[in-house]
């Protein structure tokens, strides 16, 4: 864990969430993890968001890690998972952080930053996304052939059982492949970080829990939950231009669809974007919130 990183305990929506935070500024930023990661995939962002004075949070979702795990597929629609980051916020201000709230999500957490921000569940006053198109182009193109096949495993999720034995099998080795498989700098992803992810699957629940995100919202999750297609929040989108989950065609269009929109690509860079180029996306992300032109990618 970065210096000035501590581990607080947040009760937020009727759940008890494990949060890393840093800084103590008035001004929130709330970080949203995707799969198979945790609040350790934001260890590189705290320390800088931080010296924004910014007070910035990485819970462990609904779930995940060291966080609460409600029981049942139900417990895991994106509705409940909504009220959660709420819920967050809500905490946040009732502990005197009350300035400006920036919304940043990778992942599952981009998506949950998209329909939060879409349907104003709280005011927003900047949204960060990494690696997750606006709902309205990610269901567009879902219904593509090289989009699907991209996106098997979610099919695969929906089988009971099964996933969760293939994923903790070998001390959850295919989970330690996620990354570093995936990953184009695989010196990124050292044994040491590895093990965090294999740990956090192993606890008992905690991978059921984490599919249950898929099996909960498998049915159409990008329709009538965005009550807004189009958004006015000032949004940065960062992404991993060698995403092999997600094609960098669903990002065309989403200035159409955001007022104030700046998008960068990170060539040569995974899905793992924030983790494995976090000089770059912190540099990225530190312009963009002091109102500085934002760099374009240089390895």
């Amino acid at each position: 864990m970065a210096p000035g990183i501590e581990t607080i305990r947040v009760a937020a929506n009727g759940l008890e969430f494990a949060v890393d935070t840093c800084g103590d500024g008035r001004k929130l930023a709330l970080c949203l993890h995707g799969f198979p990661e945790s609040r350790f995939s934001w260890r590189y962002q705290l320390p800088m968001l931080a010296s924004l004075g910014y007070t910035a949070w990485a819970p462990d979702l609904r779930g995940y890690g060291e966080s609460a795990r409600p029981k049942g597929v139900a417990a895991y629609r994106i509705s409940e998972l909504l009220k959660d980051v709420a819920g967050l916020i809500d905490a946040a201000r009732a502990r005197g952080i009350d300035g400006e709230i920036v919304l940043i999500g990778h992942d599952w957490g981009g998506a949950l930053g998209w329909f939060f921000v879409l349907n104003a569940v709280r005011p927003i006053d900047r949204f960060i996304v990494m690696n997750l198109p606006h709902p309205y182009l990610f269901g567009r193109g879902l219904r593509t052939w090289r989009q699907l096949r991209r996106s098997w495993y979610i099919f695969f999720f929906q089988l009971p059982v099964l996933p969760e034995r293939l994923l903790a099998a070998d001390n959850a080795a295919r989970i330690a492949r996620t990354f570093r498989g995936m990953a184009v700098d695989k010196s990124r992803f050292p044994d040491a970080v590895l093990d965090v992810y294999r740990r956090n699957a192993l606890i008992p629940g905690a991978l059921t829990a984490m599919i249950n995100w898929y099996r909960a919202n498998f049915r159409n999750p990008f329709r009538n939950l965005a009550s807004a297609r189009h958004l006015a929040v000032p949004t940065l989108m960062l992404w991993g231009e060698r995403d092999s989950a997600l094609g960098r065609e669903l990002t065309i269009g989403t200035e159409a669809l955001v007022e104030n929109f700046t998008l960068r690509y990170l060539p040569n860079v995974s899905h793992w974007v924030q983790q494995e180029a976090p000089e770059a996306v912190n540099a990225m992300i530190a312009a963009w919130l002091t109102g500085k032109p934002v760099p374009e990618y240089s390895p």
